[in-house]
């Protein structure tokens, strides 16, 4: 076995469901960008059944990646593609739901700004945008913790970093994306939802 283990996708797999349960409850194929150990393909594969999941990631963690989905994948979760979301255009075909979790921060803001060009191209409307991660509001962080962690992500690569809210939305909405939701997650994260066009979105009771 070549696969490794997230704990941190083994913590936040369950929350992250529950939304994803209503966000993508009318949606027919997910393409996920950076789907790295592919704990949460598997999982939220398993779960929405009615779904077609893509998952995708780059060479380095693309072995590990194909060894879970044979092993552990169910009949709706493709074989991964490799997509480095810089190379434009992504070679996979047009999908109506996209999920990323704990990327933006790692990317360089050009890459995520590639990433947003990408997705517009390929989510055909109605369409629906679900990004996990932490973020800033109004240049402020959410907890001191975020602040500790951005300051390690910077000292690492200075392209990298917890990125503003008004910015990635800003992104979104170039590409006719309105955010839907802005859901607090467990550990100081956040779990967004924009819908290009009008789509059934409930928010999840508590």
């Amino acid at each position: 076995m070549t696969y490794g283990v997230s704990e941190a996708c083994e913590r936040n797999k369950e929350p992250i469901r529950k939304i994803l349960a209503q966000a993508f409850a009318h949606s027919r194929k997910v393409l996920e960008i950076g789907s790295g150990t592919g704990q949460h393909a598997v999982h939220f594969a398993a779960h929405f059944p009615h779904l077609v999941w893509q998952p995708s990631d780059t060479g380095e963690y693309l072995t590990g990646l194909r060894e879970r989905i044979a092993h552990e994948g169910t009949p709706n979760l493709l074989a991964p593609l490799e997509i480095d979301v810089r190379e434009l255009p992504w070679k996979v075909e047009p999908v109506d739901a996209l999920f990323t979790a704990n990327t933006l921060h790692i990317m360089s803001w050009s890459s995520v700004r590639a990433l947003f060009h990408g997705l517009g191209v390929i989510l055909a409307a109605p369409a629906v945008l679900c990004i996990y991660g932490p973020f800033r509001y109004g240049g402020q962080y959410t907890s001191p913790s975020n602040a500790q962690f951005d300051r390690y992500l910077q000292a690492r690569d200075p392209d990298s970093g917890i990125r503003n809210f008004e910015d990635v939305n800003s992104l979104a909405s170039e590409q006719g994306f309105l955010l839907s939701a802005d859901h607090a997650m467990p550990a100081n994260n956040q779990l967004l939802v924009w819908q290009k066009s009008a789509l059934p979105y409930q928010t999840p009771a508590p």
